[in-house]
């Protein structure tokens, strides 16, 4: 684990950004293409924004493939889904082909929604074990990341997949990949900014494994590295401020 501590809110974008532009080039310098799933919510749609105009030409978008961590259980048109929320911010800006977008299919029930995805996985790393290049990861005031929600089934999984997760306080249903496939990534990178993070990151990063509560503690990389984008704020509560 690396933490990687900056004053703003703005200077953690743009180092998340250089590193999101490395992996990439790296990826694509070794093997033509780069693999990537995003992450949703308002914190990565600046990220987003900002890779779609000051690092427009930085990448070979042709080669970009995306997929999606979770994904909201509503129409691709809903103003909650993350894939609008990404095709609006980065997907047109760049004119991203569709043949290199994957979106989970909410079309269908939830449960066959993350059979569908996790198949759609398998077909893109043509039956090979799944690891993506990068996995970008937020995490919510309850120390979940994805949806990787306390106290939920999926917490328990031990094999790679993607999963239905129903949410009882919000009546809704979420689609996510799970943490043994997000642990698989060569690179995983937790975009958290703010003060109102703060008492997560340290739940997370410095306090004793408790899964259910702290859901975030499962991602640990197999073979792969994970890395901390944080502002002061987010960090202001550990007691160690770089690892």
């Amino acid at each position: 684990m690396k933490l990687n501590t900056y004053k703003t809110e703005k200077e953690v974008l743009e180092k998340l950004a250089e590193y999101f532009a490395t992996v990439a080039q790296q990826a694509i310098t070794t093997k033509g293409m780069f693999s990537v799933a995003l992450s949703g919510g308002s914190s990565p749609k600046k990220l987003y924004e900002l890779l779609a105009s000051e690092y427009a030409k930085k990448i070979d978008w042709r080669k970009v493939y995306f997929f999606f961590g979770d994904e909201r259980y509503v129409p691709h048109s809903d103003p909650n889904s993350n894939y609008l929320m990404a095709k609006t911010a980065l997907f047109d800006p760049l004119r991203i082909s569709e043949s290199q977008i994957f979106p989970v299919d909410t079309s269908v029930e939830p449960r066959v929604a993350a059979q569908k995805y996790a198949e759609t996985i398998q077909q893109f790393f043509k039956g090979e074990e799944a690891r993506f290049d990068l996995v970008l990861l937020g995490l919510g005031d309850n120390s979940h990341t994805a949806s990787l929600f306390p106290y939920t089934a999926v917490l328990n999984d031990k094999e790679p997949s993607v999963k239905e997760v129903f949410l009882e306080d919000q009546k809704m249903y979420r689609i996510t990949i799970n943490a043994p496939l997000i642990s698989n990534a060569h690179h995983i990178a937790f975009l958290v900014y703010g003060e109102g993070k703060a008492e997560a990151v340290h739940h997370v990063i410095e306090d004793k494994t408790d899964i259910n509560n702290y859901p975030a503690q499962l991602i640990k990389p197999v073979g792969g590295e994970v890395q901390w984008f944080l502002d002061n704020a987010a960090a202001s509560n550990l007691t160690q401020q770089s690892i």
